[in-house]
């Protein structure tokens, strides 16, 4: 570690529906000190993975167990109760809870009330939370909410056209990846000022996947809405749909409720199209042999440059497109297929850039740039602890 035995540190928490990422960071310094993984929690085999070592099978059945079985390993690590604060990724903060905040019984009684907002997270979040108030009370617990970002969307987007009701009952478009936008949009700040301050198409693309239209600065509209199964089609999520659907397959296969919203979210996008795999890698290599492989894809690039023109004619033009996620990071030959007909927009590729994942993938004379810049949720989310503890020192 780069820090003496006797510093303290910040924890990241960033759950998945079925991992856990996490990241210490000194206190003091912001500066990430070690970093990991664990995944397939709940499926029998999880596994732990510390950047730059071996991954390693654990023996952990949940997320609060991983939760326990990291604290041993830090104990071990940096020392013991060296964690003074830790930082939750929060996917869904509801119509209560539109800021970052720090975690207290108001804050979680708020998360049990709305956890069918986002059944996939918000358990495994909760039982995180609740594991680290019993395990050290005084620790000072922060909720980094996903759904921040874009809280400054205006009302047009917000709205979902069902009766005004339900609006009251906080049912709109929340919008998620906000974590994962804000740091990306903080990067393009420091290396292009002006861009970030202007029209921006930001594309996280994972295995979740949405984009957002960006503007001085501000999330003006984003594809996914009231959870993040709507937009665009991903790894295993529908993206949006015909809620026709719901009622057809209810009279014609039985699907009921908790079916249906398996389905859309475990059974469907990649997966449920390719019937093989919801790795983009997988299907890249299955393509030569494989149709479905080939229309899978297809769609999914298809949808993705839909989403693109759309958000653009809400900005009214666009000035910079960015490229963020695991996929966006990483397959040049996504990105080439997605911007493949974007050129009405002043998009252009430039090959070999995309092909070695350059910071900058357009051509030298397109009138819009394209940048590739990786995402650190818990980088955000550190940040966002070290900041809420100050400004509550300094009120105390």
């Amino acid at each position: 570690m780069s820090e003496a035995p006797e510093a303290r540190y910040l924890l990241a928490l960033n759950a998945g529906s079925s991992s856990l990422k996490f990241a210490v960071y000194g206190a003091n310094t912001l500066e990430c000190v070690v970093r990991g993984k664990f995944g397939r929690l709940g499926q029998g085999d999880a596994s732990f993975k510390v950047e730059g070592r071996s991954v390693e099978p654990v023996g952990v059945a949940d997320h609060a167990h991983a939760v326990a079985w990291l604290f041993d390993w830090l104990d071990r690590e940096i020392g013991p109760d060296a964690i003074v604060a830790i930082g939750h990724r929060i996917v869904h903060g509801g119509p209560q809870y539109r800021d970052h905040c720090v975690i207290d019984a108001a804050f979680l009684a708020e998360l049990q009330r709305i956890i069918d907002y986002a059944p996939e997270h918000l358990p495994a979040e909760i039982a995180m939370i609740t594991f680290c108030q019993r395990r050290d009370p005084g620790l000072q617990q922060v909720a980094c909410l996903d759904t921040a970002f874009h809280r400054s969307m205006p009302l047009v987007a917000k709205q979902l056209p069902i009766p005004r009701w339900y609006a009251k009952q906080g049912i709109e478009r929340y919008g998620f990846h906000g974590l994962s936008y804000a740091f990306v949009l903080q990067q393009l700040d420091r290396i292009a000022p002006q861009l970030a301050q202007g029209r921006v198409v930001l594309a996280h693309l994972g295995n979740g996947v949405s984009l957002a239209a960006v503007q001085d600065g501000h999330s003006v509209d984003t594809t996914m809405g009231f959870t993040p199964a709507a937009g665009v089609p991903m790894g295993t999520r529908t993206g949006d749909i015909d809620p026709g659907l719901v009622r057809y397959l209810a009279q014609t296969q039985g699907i009921d409720a908790a079916a249906f919203d398996h389905m859309v979210n475990h059974e469907s996008g990649l997966l449920g199209m390719s019937e093989t795999s919801a790795d983009v890698r997988d299907l890249l290599a299955a393509e030569p042999g494989d149709s479905r492989a080939v229309e899978a894809l297809a769609l999914f690039c298809y949808r993705i440059r839909q989403a693109i023109g759309s958000l653009a004619a809400t900005l009214g033009g666009i000035d910079a497109l960015v490229f963020t996620g695991g996929i966006g990071e990483n397959a040049g030959l996504i990105r080439e297929r997605i911007c493949d007909e974007l050129g009405f927009l002043g998009i252009a590729l430039d090959t070999a850039s995309n092909q070695a994942n350059a910071a900058i993938i357009s051509t030298a004379a397109a009138r819009v740039p394209v940048h590739v810049i990786p995402t650190d949720e818990e980088a955000v989310i550190a940040a966002t602890v070290a900041t809420l503890l100050k400004q509550e020192t300094l009120a105390s």
